[in-house]
């Protein structure tokens, strides 16, 4: 069974977000929460509290712990971008796109054949 958290509209550049995902996919949930803790970037952090989302919903729906759950994705996904200007030279004005990112973690069960 899968259980996912998505957070929308995160005012960071997907290509940002993506260098710390691709950090924690694959890695079981708990080790994945200690990863993100200590790597000092914003979007650590805001990929911490999605991924601290996705285990609540977990235990929340299913009953099931963090330590029995893996990543199985994180997904950044292209968000709406603001469009502003800037003032400059001799009244003119030049464009600032300021993107946004939407992050889908998805985590699944661990399959424990060692019994």
């Amino acid at each position: 069974m899968e259980f996912q958290a998505i957070t929308r509209n995160v005012r960071s550049t997907p290509q940002k977000v993506r260098e710390v995902a691709r950090l924690i996919q694959g890695l079981p949930a708990t080790q994945a929460v200690d990863t993100l803790r200590f790597i000092p970037r914003k979007t650590a952090r805001l990929l911490g509290k999605t991924l601290h989302s996705a285990i609540a919903n977990a235990e929340n729906n299913k009953s099931i712990t963090a330590d029995q759950l893996i990543v199985v994705s994180a997904r950044i996904d292209k968000g709406p971008v603001l469009k502003r200007f800037r003032p400059s030279a001799k009244g003119s004005a030049h464009p600032i796109q300021k993107s946004t990112s939407h992050i889908r973690i998805v985590l699944g069960e661990t399959t424990n054949t060692d019994k």
